[in-house]
């Protein structure tokens, strides 16, 4: 009962602060994934064993430079494509059965494109013709809490066939189709509230944001098979560190990022 207490209490701050960021300001949304960026790559730091504080100087600059200064669509898709290219090759990592021992240099890449891209990309979704489109990064954020809630408990109420028993042993095929269902369901009405793309693209958005996302859990359980840890971290009592709480936020980021463009392009 104290576990359940914590984690609700946890949870509703986690809550409130992203709901205050979203609907405060663009500058304070900007800023609380900035520090939540941060606060992934010191965990994911010690996850890799990637030592020095160079990748939280090149992450802030990055940042920096993406949110506030460029705006060169051909230097965002660049970033884009490498950070994508991280990503397929962190799924590669996934599905090998072979063990994996990353240099310096690819621990550094990773982190930069993995945890800084993504929240990069997770910051740029809300632009839309420089205006920031709150329900549409809340939707998505929405979306995300929805897949994770109805997987776990159609998982322990439904679950027996295992979906990655050498990564994630408690994750189950029957919680992740659950899982699936309720999101779409919640993506076809949350079009009624966020218009700026249709029923059809919030359904085709919200499946890729949850087999996106998906894997971005099972990539940063995987890290933490490896480091054999539990949890990325303690900051967020009774869910682990910040990096389990956002590990499929921001891997399924630029997918989502990269669904809407083609919206906006193809519309």
């Amino acid at each position: 009962m104290r576990e359940i207490l914590r984690r609700s209490l946890t949870g509703a701050v986690y809550i409130f602060l992203l709901l205050s960021a979203v609907f405060l300001s663009s500058d304070a949304f900007d800023f609380l994934f900035m520090v939540f960026g941060l606060a992934c790559l010191y965990e994911y730091k010690r996850l890799i064993g990637l030592k020095g504080y160079h990748i939280f100087i090149a992450y802030l600059a990055l940042w920096w430079a993406f949110i506030y200064f460029v705006h060169d669509m051909f230097v965002v898709y660049a970033l884009l494509f490498l950070t994508l290219v991280v990503n397929f090759a962190l799924l590669f990592y996934l599905f090998s059965k072979k063990e994996k021992l990353f240099n310096t240099f690819q621990k550094f890449m990773i982190g930069l494109f993995y945890v800084g891209g993504g929240c990069i990309f997770l910051t740029m979704i809300p632009y839309t013709d420089d205006d920031f489109v709150k329900f549409l990064i809340m939707g998505i954020f929405i979306l995300i809490w929805i897949n994770d809630t109805f997987a776990y408990l159609v998982g322990r109420a439904f679950g027996k066939r295992k979906l990655f028993p050498r990564v994630s042993p408690k994750k189950t095929w029957e919680g992740a189709i659950g899982g699936l269902v309720f999101t779409l369901a919640a993506a076809y009405f949350m079009a009624k509230y966020e218009p700026i793309v249709n029923q059809v693209q919030w359904v085709t958005l919200a499946a890729i944001i949850v087999v996106a996302g998906s894997l971005g859990d099972l990539v940063e359980s995987k890290f933490k098979r490896d480091a054999g840890v539990k949890d990325s971290g303690a900051i967020m009592p009774g869910h682990g560190g910040m990096l389990d709480r956002l590990d499929s936020l921001i891997f399924a980021a630029p997918f989502a990022y990269l669904t809407l463009n083609i919206f906006a392009n193809v519309s």
